[in-house]
């Protein structure tokens, strides 16, 4: 940024005492958060681009929502129109239109590159969070969680939380004993949660490749810093998982990055637009996960801007952790009005020189009340202030514009193409069909048994009716006794007697018959 101070970013000039006071966010004090605050049209949306662009040009990387779609003209140099040219030069700036290194992300993938994260990162309070679950929901929410991690089950989408709970349902009865009643009303009321969140496109966030935070934490070779800008036109009609995802997204960043106490610039200034849907109705193990996180990611160099209509809107125990404060005007019609610019006006230190619920009530357009934390820590007495124009475009980028710019990011096709690798609904399938298989293995050799010992049973009785049926048949007629070959005494003297005889008429024969040839 042009005419850029070498201490703090320059962010206006206030003329409270005639003498045009630049006030400076310092670097160095720029980890301790801030708000910016302010009604619909009182430029807001200018001082949260010219605070990214600022950071930007110090070597600080920056992440911020773009709710209406105004912040995307960061990526195009600016067009400064005469009224801009001269309220610079009553600053004592030069304008110097340039963009901004600028990075698109959408979780629906449509605008910007796509954003994505696991079931698993998510965890239980976010997603109990998203569905809007009640506390006995959420416990349930748990307990699936809980068998996840306990079997080694991967929980990457919804389709793997749909499984996972499927099968706590199935196996109600013993995880009930192991960690507690599991009822199938809680079970049915999740499932329908997961299916209004789908339809709601927020399957579209769940899955792989999940966001590395170093793609978001660069700082190009020119030494600026990366502005990411997350289209949320569509996210915003789903307040709670865009609220449940910013603070993901900050949970990652505390638990990711070291630990660096209070540097000379932060390592990344993270800004939160309409950050009311964070806090509206949030549950309060919610609010105190919240209060952790800004409490404790000062440390990592990390800065935290909230962006919301009224400071009221902001509870308590975190507002009381923003240090840097800008607030734009606010008007009270109503009570309820008159109560949230009561609140807004005690936030601010005193300035004798003016009323301070007076002032944000006359405030102009591109003028705010501003208070930032000095060299001590202390904040700096409240100074309106005419807040400085902008070096990016004011206004949208086109459709080829945006084109333009992802075509040539560092991410270009990284995240582009979503990856469906085996997690805990394949498993869960696979186990499913061998159960099913062995069943039907089963059930195939009773049937085969039942149906053979049918067949026996109606053998034995077609042989038993065949019996029955059959007439009776007269008995086969006795063999004749066989003659013994043994000879009785009388025929065997018998046959003696008849063999001496002839024996006794041979002889005499041949003796006849020898003599009668002798005399002749």
């Amino acid at each position: 940024m042009s005419d850029l101070p070498a201490t703090g970013l320059f962010m206006g000039q206030s003329n409270d005492t005639g003498a045009g006071v630049p006030e400076i966010l310092l670097w160095q004090r720029a980890n301790r958060h801030g708000v910016i605050a302010g009604a619909t049209g009182t430029g807001k949306t200018v001082t949260l681009q010219i605070l990214a662009q600022g950071f930007s040009e110090a070597g600080v990387p920056v992440f911020c929502a773009d709710v209406k779609g105004d912040l995307s003209g960061i990526c195009q140099p600016g067009a400064p129109s005469e009224k801009l040219i001269a309220r610079a030069t009553g600053m004592g700036l030069t304008l110097n239109p340039k963009a901004a290194p600028t990075v698109f992300w959408d979780l629906y993938g449509q605008k910007g590159h796509p954003v994505r994260a696991t079931v698993s990162e998510i965890g239980p309070l976010l997603m109990a969070r998203m569905l809007d679950l009640n506390d006995v929901q959420e416990g349930v929410l748990t307990v699936a969680f809980h068998v996840a991690d306990k079997e080694g089950l991967l929980l990457l989408d919804l389709d793997d939380l749909r499984s996972m709970l499927t099968y706590v349902a199935e196996n109600a009865a013993r995880i009930g004993r192991e960690v507690g009643n599991v009822a199938p009303a809680s079970i049915a009321s999740i499932q329908r949660a997961l299916l209004q969140l789908e339809q709601d496109g927020g399957d579209a966030f769940f899955g792989e490749p999940a966001l590395r935070l170093t793609d978001m934490i660069r700082t190009g070779l020119d030494g600026r810093g990366q502005v990411n800008v997350l289209d949320s036109t569509r996210l915003m009609n789903s307040p709670r998982l865009y609220g449940a995802f910013l603070l993901w997204l900050l949970s990652e960043l505390f638990e990711q990055l070291p630990e660096v106490g209070d540097p000379e610039r932060p390592k990344l200034v993270f800004f939160f637009d309409e950050a009311h849907l964070l806090f509206r109705d949030a549950p309060k193990p919610l609010l105190e996960k919240v209060e952790q996180v800004v409490r404790l990611i000062r440390s990592k160099g990390v800065g935290i801007y909230f962006i919301t209509q009224n400071p009221a809107d902001i509870p308590d125990s975190v507002l009381a952790q923003l240090g840097n404060r800008v607030q734009h005007a606010l008007r009270a019609y109503t009570p309820s009005d008159q109560r949230g610019l009561k609140a807004a006006s005690e936030s601010f230190r005193v300035n004798p020189a003016f009323d301070t619920a007076e002032a944000i009530q006359a405030l102009g357009t591109g003028e705010a009340l501003v208070s930032v934390l000095d060299e001590k820590g202390a904040p700096s007495i409240t100074a309106r202030t005419l807040i400085r124009p902008p070096d990016s475009r004011l206004g949208p980028a086109t459709d080829a514009e945006r084109a333009s710019v992802m075509a040539a990011s560092p991410v270009a096709g990284v995240y582009d193409t979503a990856i469906d690798r085996e997690s805990a609904e394949e498993v869960l399938a696979a186990r499913h069909a061998a159960a099913d298989q062995a069943a039907d293995a089963e059930e195939a050799a009773k049937a085969e048994a039942k149906a053979q010992a049918q067949a026996e049973k109606a053998q034995a009785q077609a042989d038993r009716a065949a019996a029955r049926a059959a007439p009776r048949q007269a008995p086969a007629p006795r063999a004749a006794p066989r003659r013994s070959t043994r000879e009785t005494p009388i025929e065997a003297m018998t046959k003696s007697v008849l063999r001496t005889a002839g024996s006794t008429i041979t002889r005499e024969l041949l003796r006849g018959l020898l003599g009668s040839l002798k005399r002749r």
